[in-house]
């Protein structure tokens, strides 16, 4: 029995042999010298840490980075939520969209802000063309921290944003924000020692909520009140509004959205941020890297 076994493993073992021999000799002959060229139609190998292959962005600007954050904290948030992974209006995740993944210069974003994906349930944004690509901006540096295999975005290294002029930010503070920040921003940058921490405050709105060396820095929110057609009144905090729904935190949690026809509801809004809002779409990125160079200095 025991020599049967081994008459039948030589006879399998030599089976194998043969095929293997019979298959490499049908295989055309390739020339040592002349190594395989790719073949052209094939999609390129994919690069580590990305989504989509061989995608290349270039670098982008920091003081437009923070700009289009504080844009897309403004208009898109309470969609798409603070770290892009879906919000509390139910907006879809941009960290698994292809049209954010693919998007190399606002060219796929920039439309669908403007009001292309409207017969889908995504309203148009009220914000210019180039704000719709600092947005972009924005959402393609967050992309661009993914790291390997889909894990979640993780920290840059750290960069030098101070690059502005001290002087020439200091003129300009003084013309456009010293009317509403006299004394108030005096040893901010003491109380925020992270200049990029302390870019993305001033843009955002930040506040002092406190006097003397433990003060701290907050960012006022803005409220509306609501009055329906049957008279009465719902306050909170103002999530988002724009000509088709108007959606607010009330101050037990509950958020309620309201449907927009016209003045109905009436809706009266109390926003401590309009004044930095208005001035956020007039910024140049040099003057972002002036005001930021400037306030580094105020310890």
């Amino acid at each position: 029995m025991q020599v049967k076994r081994k008459m039948l493993a030589a006879a399998l073992a030599g089976l194998t042999m043969s095929s293997m021999f019979w298959g490499l000799a049908q295989q055309p002959a390739t020339s040592a010298a002349s190594p395989q060229q790719p073949d052209p139609q094939q999609e390129p190998p994919r690069r580590v840490g990305g989504f989509v292959p061989g995608q290349k962005r270039a670098p982008i600007d920091p003081a437009m980075v923070a700009k289009g954050k504080t844009l897309y904290g403004i208009n898109c948030q309470a969609c798409h939520g603070s770290d892009l992974r879906g919000g509390d209006l139910g907006g879809p995740n941009l960290l698994r969209s292809q049209v954010t993944l693919s998007d190399r210069d606002g060219e796929l974003i920039v439309p669908i802000i403007q009001g292309g994906r409207q017969a889908q349930g995504m309203p148009a944004i009220g914000i210019s063309i180039d704000d719709s690509k600092t947005v972009a901006a924005y959402v393609r540096s967050v992309i661009g921290m993914i790291g390997v295999q889909g894990t979640p975005p993780g920290e840059q290294k750290p960069l030098n944003i101070v690059t502005g002029n001290a002087h020439d930010g200091q003129t300009y503070f003084q013309a456009t924000c010293a009317r509403c920040h006299v004394s108030d921003l005096q040893g901010i940058a003491g109380r925020i020692t992270d200049p990029k921490k302390l870019q993305e405050t001033w843009l955002e709105g930040g506040m002092r909520s406190a006097q003397g060396p433990a003060a701290t820095t907050t960012k006022a929110t803005a409220t509306a009140t609501i009055t329906p057609a049957s008279g009465d009144t719902i306050q909170g905090t103002l999530i988002r509004m724009d000509d088709f729904l108007v959606t607010v935190r009330q101050p037990d949690g509950t958020v309620r959205s309201f449907r927009r026809d016209g003045d109905t509801p009436t809706v009266s809004v109390n926003d401590p941020l309009k004044a930095h809002k208005d001035l956020l779409s007039t910024y140049t990125d040099k003057q972002i890297h002036d005001v930021t160079a400037y306030l580094v200095t105020l310890k």
